[in-house]
């Protein structure tokens, strides 16, 4: 069964193409591809939820300190036979919670457009009442479509330690079917990767050499709210917004 709770620190940085091929390659020295996809390659596509007046979006735009998302989600090639991922990610002090259930897809879509209860088909009912509650409370619908390619590693020795690269960040808010793809507008530069970070304690030091080496900063760079802000403002103003941003 996938792993279904998550409790880490998220460390983000934004970086060239280029340096992303760079640092995928050093760091197989200390870390293995992820099992899943082709060399831990293979695409994502997340339906993001949001209330009429923007709560989630306002929340961590304004990085409050405990703050909130619900999205679905699929990996690769999905139709509505595929497992999808109902999933509530909390953010506290840097510390970021991730709990999700497994539901197959035609039955989320059930859930989210015809209020339909399919907690017999999910595979943690507690959770899937933790997501419907959360819901709930903010009247929350979907919102946004984004997806990307990502390449990722687990560390080897350090069994917590999990590096992401995720690049062709798209989003779309005219097409909400997520088993249609990874197509919309691009929200971050194609020339551009975001790479995150993840691990239950601090970033290892043969690590922090490296992110030292190429002189990375921590970016707080929110893809939910930059993707609404492309989709409202165009990619400019989204750029702009998104220094200030936080995931």
């Amino acid at each position: 069964m996938a792993l279904e709770v998550f409790n880490r620190r998220e460390v983000k940085y934004l970086i060239p193409f280029e340096v992303y091929e760079d640092i995928a390659e050093r760091i197989t020295e200390n870390m293995r591809f992820d099992k899943f996809g082709t060399d831990g390659k293979y695409n994502i596509v997340s339906l993001y939820f949001d209330s009429e007046d923007e709560k989630i979006y306002t929340e961590t735009r304004n990085k409050l300190l405990f703050r909130q998302k619900l999205r679905l989600r699929v990996y690769d090639e999905a139709d509505l036979t595929s497992t999808s991922f109902l999933e509530v990610k909390q953010k506290f002090n840097n510390v970021v919670n991730k709990r999700r259930t497994a539901i197959p897809l035609s039955e989320a879509y059930d859930y989210i457009y015809n209020g339909a209860d399919v907690i017999e088909s999910a595979s943690n009912p507690q959770i899937f009442k933790e997501a419907d509650h959360f819901r709930n409370l903010y009247n929350l619908e979907p919102k946004v479509v984004v997806s990307y390619d990502r390449q990722a590693f687990h560390g080897v020795t350090e069994s917590d330690l999990r590096v992401t690269f995720d690049y062709n960040l798209r989003c779309r808010s005219d097409d909400l079917n997520i088993e249609k793809g990874p197509h919309g507008n691009y929200f971050i530069d194609k020339d551009l990767v975001v790479m995150e970070v993840k691990m239950s304690s601090s970033i290892p030091l043969w690590l922090t050499r490296i992110l030292s080496e190429y002189g990375l900063k921590k970016e707080g760079v929110s893809k939910f709210c930059t993707s609404i802000d492309v989709e409202s403002l165009g990619m400019e103003h989204a750029i702009q917004n998104s220094k200030v941003g936080q995931s």
